[in-house]
């Protein structure tokens, strides 16, 4: 009976406004931004009014605002009262009080009308109201769900409806996910370019939004009446993830019933135009920064205000609120007219600084106006070349993409004038690619008419057999990613075209990675074209390699992985086989959510595949991926890295590396760089070094001389190329031909550097003064969305830099240059002594702010998290250059320096202001002093806190300085960090952010002798051993000197050994008396290991150092070690028989004329070839010294080997039998990290010397490397460590380097030609 009674009632329920009278209700809405957590602050505004409501007719109705007031918030929830807006609402009541009129039938809002003098942002709060009455009740149901239209858009909306019998009520409880819209109103700026990581947020999210309608209604005469109406949204954000604590932006809506009045709302005298429907409408809030709130009033006076103070303040260094001031003229830039712009431009363009400042500045505006400005410009001649393509670059990544502004880069890049410049023309292709993708994520239903142009274009390359035309028209058609583009593509493919066999193989490849992009939207359209190309054999390895990227970027199925991994198990090519083997592999490991899918897939398909795969050397093609992704924080990086060989590679064929980050929900490719030597590659196979048959060193050999012989290269195709893409979009590409080189050669060798060469002595002489500013926005991320009152709020990001430097250079020539500069003979030049003195202060100012709030021309509320860097570095050097004497100095000398060399902060802050009053802003800490000196005791917490944790949050500021200072040259150098947060609420990293931290270093000259200069000096020729500051002297193993030193080190060793079986000793009888008899076991077996990989580098000392001296010498390494030892025999130091040819020395000079620092000495022994260097500390009782000697053995070998005797710390490189060792110890304050553990390392509990890290290396091959690291609780090892590169290292542990001297001929012979 119950529900009969329920039934009728709802049939009832339909908001009724009878046509003959006037329905006045009370109406408040609220709209706060900030933590969810009283003490903290907020920020919001909140309007209130009485609302009118009277019926025209019968779907007609007319709603007036009475008595509006607008207030404002900043301040600490919820003690802090809203302050009222009254110069606001005075501008505003005007506006406020107009009637407006809407369509209204069954519950439902359609169209509103209002005069032109009411504004969109008017408009929108009144929307806020019409949103509440906005109601799609069903007769036969009072549970449902529906996608309803509202403020937001249409978005999944739930009905719960109920009686209260008692009261003679009726209960409407309306939800919305407002997460989950068919059509949602949102305005993305930015993102153009990230993709959306649905499986990041599957389980955690970033941004939560929801919104309950409350309804209590009255019944009426012909239907019911809203008694009473409330609104609560939630909008909740958290870079990191919701869990650990979020932002909100929460709006309040009360509408209240009154009265009934007889008197109508009367509309206004004036023509009501259709305003839209309910839907949010955005106005001037794309244009408005959240930042900061400035009033128009003369735009182009305000522009030229700004620029001159940035001008006149950035000259000697970098003004605080430069990057802040650079956002500002950005901002008034995009309010401006297109003739205002112009103006400024004719007034500043011929002045430099304001000419720079401009041109970097006007990119960034990213309005159509700009782009149309750049075009008109530029053809007008009013640009250079280079600054053209530097503007447009940024321009036309930065513009909105609409039609208009895709119509006018395609006109522009159809230019003659463009045409005729290449470079230009790659530019604005490419360009126009990339504005083609920011339209279609903005319009998913873009057409693809779009790309009409270019896929003409490339038909018509194609048909003249045009490959420079074919590859820009790929790499655009690349960029767009639309995937009406596939079937364009597809002609140039090998394999599945008979026409694209005959085309070269970097067209195949470039038509292979235009798939990319598109794969991410149609992965299951290129899904079977990549896999059909991988398994193809016909075709070339490295279309086959380039075809499997783009396969495991389209994320593909387990199914699809395993058949190809069952296709490779009969694979004849061992690059394809290696490539994908590696991929598949490395994809094993990937811990990205969005890629987890196809890591699980990866781990069956591996399984299918040999395992002899894995142990293939570096010569083979790999492909490498590399992840980390930390769930509760979402963030995460990703980098990928191709090397692409095949069977008779002499250079890789193609290297591709890329970079990819994760944060809140988001993934993007930041980075790609990707370089191909096809040309280079197949001219020299063509070339006497492809011969497989023949060893390496000829190999290499033949190879250099085909290089040398570039003139032979063919001219059609190019020798290298190489790209780079930011965000997915390919900005640049080059193509070196041998054309290239052809211009590049005169330009280097011509006369014309060496013009340059004297207009830059005689300019330095003159003095040269430079000021030099450069800003960059670096950042510009928004996402604008209405709120239920129909106010916006705004989550953003933006980024400023601005770099400063002055530069003083000021050079003294002697003899003076003559007056005719251009007669000065290079014999001249060599007689000419320089003296160059140079000071220089750069400095960088960068302000990132993120904002969350409300943001609109009227009024701006929000929270704001402001970081700001600042650095000042300034350095002073002398140096000269005594080319006659051979004598090359160079000095720092002391400089000034501010209190503060670098200064570093970050704030968390609530901020409101209006347009009425834009200087009197309220900016209050989000955690303020106060909240922190009373902060809660650790036995404040609850009990689901660990008590240890609690009590490790700090109730008071951390405040702390840290000071070292440099031995020797006395300079402190020191850090002041200052820091309070939230944490005492709830120990989540965001509420570690949250609050006010500040360091800031500074650099002092510290206690003791002054330095006054520190001093680089190189000596060359016979003076060399006249500038030396400590006489060298090195010990002869073969005097009683050196026999006693070896005995010393001798009984070193003996004792070390000794102490290294004791410990392992009571290890394993420690192991025995507390594990059982099976412990036992393995603890001897893992001692008895350990013993056998330390056994060859004890091996290796015993053999140099503790056998007797003569029978060390006696076992033979071969031929090269006894022909090098005869030539030390001769003389084991070569200062005691020649000078030194040339010398080295640093040191600081300080006024007690202490000698400190090192010094170099090289001797060079002709008759036998040989080199010896020697670094020695020229300190009073410092004895340490550096030694490498080294010898020409033959006509294509050089040996080298190290060590010195004598020195305070020995380092040895020499060999045993088995293996090729270097070892050396070394003190350090700290502990290896464990980090060491997870790098493979393994790990053994023993106790070593305290305080001492011994690092002991070995080369067992030329490809692999052996570690063992001794610290004092452990020792760490990994064997076999795979080497990329072999190391020419022979038995004896001398390293042979291998000489062609008809190439060494050949270059002589070219310099001396040129």
């Amino acid at each position: 009976m119950r529900a009969v009674v329920l039934a009728l009632t709802v049939a009832l329920v339909v908001p009724e406004f009878a046509l003959d009278k006037t329905y006045v209700y009370k109406y408040e809405a609220l709209l706060l931004g900030g933590l969810p957590h009283e003490g903290l602050a907020r920020a919001g505004i909140k309007v209130s009014s009485k609302v009118l409501l009277s019926a025209m007719t019968e779907h007609t109705f007319l709603m007036k605002l009475m008595d509006p007031l607008l207030h404002e918030y900043a301040g600490i929830w919820p003690k802090d009262p809203f302050v009222p807006a009254t110069k606001l609402t005075s501008a505003l009541a005007a506006q406020l009080q107009i009637p407006i009129k809407f369509e209204y039938a069954n519950g439902v809002v359609g169209k509103v009308f209002a005069p032109a003098g009411v504004s969109p942002t008017v408009m929108n709060l009144h929307r806020g109201i019409l949103n509440i009455l906005q109601l799609n009740l069903k007769k036969t149901q009072n549970i449902y769900e529906l996608q309803e239209a509202g403020v937001q858009g249409v978005c999944r909306t739930h009905y719960v409806i109920n009686e209260d019998p008692k009261a003679n009520h009726i209960i409407v409880t309306k939800s919305k996910d407002l997460s989950h819209c068919q059509e949602k109103i949102i305005k993305d700026i930015g993102l153009a370019y990230t993709e959306r990581c649905a499986e990041c947020t599957e389980r955690v999210k970033s941004l939560i939004e929801t919104a309950t309608y409350n309804y209590i209604m009255k019944p009426a005469a012909a239907g019911v009446l809203i008694a009473e109406a409330t609104v609560e949204e939630v909008h909740q954000f958290s870079p990191l993830n919701e869990i650990h604590g979020a932002a909100m932006m929460e709006a309040k809506q009360t509408l209240a019933f009154v009265e009934i009045e007889k008197t109508p709302v009367v509309p206004i005298k004036a023509d009501y135009l259709a305003r839209g429907s309910l839907q949010y409408e955005f106005a001037t809030e794309i244009l408005q920064t959240p930042i900061q709130l400035m009033k128009l009033s003369d735009a182009p006076a305000q522009i030229i205000e700004v620029l001159k103070h940035l001008v006149a303040n950035n000259v000697a260094m970098v003004h605080d609120d430069a990057p802040l001031k650079f956002v500002q003229l950005i901002q008034l830039l995009r309010v401006a007219t297109l003739e205002n712009i112009e103006a400024i431009w004719a007034q500043f363009k011929d002045k430099p600084v304001y000419r720079r400042w401009l041109l970097d500045a006007l990119p960034a505006v990213g309005t159509p106006v700009i782009v149309k400005l750049l075009k008109e410009k530029f053809l007008a001649g009013e640009f250079t070349i280079p600054e053209f393509i530097q503007a447009l670059v940024v321009a036309l990544q930065m513009v909105t993409a609409d039609l208009e502004t895709i119509q006018l880069t395609a006109s522009l890049a159809l230019h003659e004038k463009i045409a005729t410049i290449p470079a230009l023309r790659e530019v604005v292709m490419l360009g126009y690619g990339s504005m083609i993708a920011k339209h279609c994520v903005a319009v998913p239903t873009c057409p693809a008419e779009l790309l009409g142009p270019i896929h003409e274009i490339a038909a018509e390359a194609i048909s003249k057999n045009d490959i420079p035309e074919i590859t820009l028209a790929l790499k655009v058609l690349g960029n767009a990613g639309h995937p009406a583009s596939l079937k364009p593509i597809m002609k140039l493919l090998p394999g599945l075209r008979t026409a694209a066999t005959s085309l070269p193989l970097r067209i195949q490849v470039d038509a292979i990675l235009a798939l990319r992009n598109i794969a991410k939207k149609e992965p299951k359209l290129v899904q079977p074209v990549a896999l059909q190309l991988v398994l193809d054999r016909a075709l070339h390895p490295e279309v086959r390699m380039v075809a499997c990227i783009v396969l495991f970027e389209t994320k593909p199925s387990v199914a699809l992985i395993s058949s190809l991994a069952g296709a490779l198990k009969l694979e004849t090519n061992m690059h394809v086989a290696s490539f994908a083997y590696s991929h598949i592999k490395s994809l094993t490991r990937i811990t990205a959510p969005d890629m987890a899918a196809v890591a699980g897939a990866a781990n069956v398909a591996i399984k299918l595949m040999s395992r002899k795969l894995d142990r293939l050397s570096f010569r083979f093609s790999r492909a490498l991926q590399l992840d980390f992704y930390y769930t509760p924080l979402m963030v995460g990086a990703a980098g990928s890295a191709y090397m692409i060989n095949d069977a008779a590679t002499i250079l890789p064929r193609a290297v591709v590396a890329k970079a990819r980050a994760y944060l809140a929900g988001a993934a993007a490719d930041v980075l790609e760089i990707g370089v191909r030597t096809e040309g280079l590659q197949e001219a020299l196979l063509q070339s006497p070094a492809a011969d497989e048959s023949v060893d390496r060193i000829t190999k290499i050999k033949r190879t250099l001389r085909a290089l040398a012989n570039w003139k032979a290269l063919p001219t059609n195709q190019p020798l290298a190329s190489a790209y780079i893409k930011l965000f997915g979009q390919e900005v640049a590409f080059v193509n070196v031909d041998k054309t290239v080189i052809e211009e590049a050669i005169p330009i280097v060798t011509g006369p014309k550097p060496r013009e340059l060469l004297k207009a830059a002595l005689k300019a330095l002489q003159e003095g040269i003064a430079l000021q030099y500013a450069k800003p960059l926005l670096m950042a510009e991320v928004r996402r604008i969305l209405p709120t239920a009152i129909g106010v916006p709020m705004e989550l953003s990001l933006y980024t400023a830099a601005v770099a400063v430097a002055s530069v003083n250079v000021q050079a003294t020539i002697t003899p003076p240059l003559p007056e005719e500069i251009e007669t000065m003979t290079l014999e001249q030049l060599k007689k000419t002594d320089v003296q160059l003195q140079a000071e220089a202060r750069p400095s960088i100012a960068l302000q990132t702010f993120a904002v969350m709030g409300v943001n609109t021309a009227l009024i701006q509320a929000a929270v704001m998290a402001r970081g700001t860097i600042r650095t000042i570095t300034p350095g002073k050097v002398a140096a000269r250059a005594d080319i006659l004497k051979g004598n090359y100095k160079m000095e720092a000398l002391p400089v000034e320096v501010p209190e503060h060399i670098a200064d570093v902060s970050f704030e968390t802050l609530a901020v409101v202001r209006n347009i009425e009053e834009p200087t009197a802003e309220r900016i209050v800490p989000l955690v303020p002093e106060l909240a922190v000196q009373n902060a809660q005791t650790p036995a404040d917490y609850s009990s689901s806190e660990i008590p240890d944790q609690a009590a490790l949050r700090s109730a008071t500021p951390f405040h702390k300085t840290l000071c070292l200072a440099v031995p020797y040259i006395e300079i402190k150098g020191c850090i002041e960090v200052h820091s309070h947060n939230a944490a005492f609420i709830r120990d989540d990293p965001l509420f570690y952010i949250i609050g006010q931290h500040s360091a800031r270093a500074s650099v002092a000259r510290a206690e003791g002798p002054a330095v006054e200069r520190l001093e680089l000096e190189v000596q060359v020729g016979p003076r060399a051993a006249e500038r030396l500051l400590k006489q060298i002297s090195l010990i002869d193993e073969e005097t009683p000197e050196g026999k006693a030193f070896l005995l010393k080190l001798r009984e070193i060793l003996e004792t070390e050994d000794k102490n290294v079986r004791v410990s392992s000793e009571s290890s394993s009888s420690s192991s025995r008396i507390i594990s059982s008899s099976s412990s036992s076991s393995m603890s001897s077996s893992r001692m008895t290991e350990t013993a056998t990989v330390m056994e060859p580098f004890r091996k290796f000392h015993k053999d140099r150092y503790m056998a007797p001296h003569g029978a060390s010498k006696a076992v033979s390494s071969g031929s090269t070690a006894s022909s090098f030892e005869k030539i030390q025999k001769q003389a084991m130091f070569l200062g005691n028989a020649v000078p030194p040819v040339f010398a080295v020395i640093a040191r600081a000079v300080r006024v007690d004329h202490k000698l400190l620092g090192y010094q170099l000495a090289a001797y060079f022994d002709k008759q036998n070839a040989r080199v010896q260097l020697v670094v020695s500390s020229i300190a009073e009782n410092d004895n340490l010294k550096i030694c490498a000697d080294g010898a020409v053995l033959s006509k294509h070998k050089v040996t080298v080997s190290q060590g010195c005797l004598g020195s305070r710390v020995p380092t040895v490189c020499k060999a045993a039998n088995n293996c090729h060792h270097l070892r050396q110890k070394v003190m350090l304050s700290k502990h290896i990290p464990m980090a060491a553990f997870k790098a493979g390392f393994r790990l053994e509990r023993v106790s070593n010397a305290d305080k001492e890290i011994e690092l002991t290396a070995a080369l067992p091959s030329q490809r692999s490397l052996n570690v063992i690291a001794r610290i004092p609780e452990m020792t760490l090892s990994r064997m076999d460590i795979p080497l990329p590169i072999a190391v020419p290292i022979n038995p004896d542990g001398t390293l042979s380097i291998q000489i062609d001297e008809d190439i060494l001929s050949w270059i002589q012979k070219h310099i001396k030609e040129e």
